[in-house]
C-alpha cells in the first residue's frame, strides 16, 4: 500500500504558492469565496491540463473516478462543475 504522496502532489509542491498567493491577493481572486479557493481552482485546472481534459463535465467525471485519492492530490472535497464554472466566470484571468 502506497503511504506517499501522489504524482500530481509532488508536482504541484514545486510551485511558488507565497508568489501565488501573492497574485491572488493583489487581485483579490479570494474575495467573497465560500467553497474554491483560487488554489483550488489552479490544483483542479493544473489536473485538467496535465491529463488533456477538454470540457468542465470531464474534469468533473475524472476527479470523481479519484475520489478516493482527492484529498492526497490536494483537493479539501469534491469538485462540482458548477462550482468550477463560477469560478472560472467570476475571477480575474490574470490570476
Amino acid at each position: 500500500m502506497n503511504v506517499g504522496k501522489t504524482l500530481f502532489a509532488q508536482l504541484i509542491d514545486f510551485l511558488p504558492w507565497s508568489t501565488f498567493h501573492r497574485y491572488v491577493a493583489r487581485y483579490g481572486g479570494d474575495k467573497g469565496v465560500r467553497t474554491m479557493t483560487c488554489a483550488d481552482q489552479f490544483r483542479v485546472m493544473a489536473f485538467a491540463q496535465l491529463t488533456y481534459r477538454e470540457s468542465l463535465r470531464d474534469i468533473e467525471v475524472s476527479l470523481s473516478v479519484q475520489a478516493a485519492k482527492l484529498y492526497h492530490m490536494g483537493f479539501r472535497e469534491p469538485i462540482r462543475r458548477s462550482t468550477l464554472a463560477d469560478a472560472n466566470e467570476s475571477r480575474d484571468w490574470r490570476i
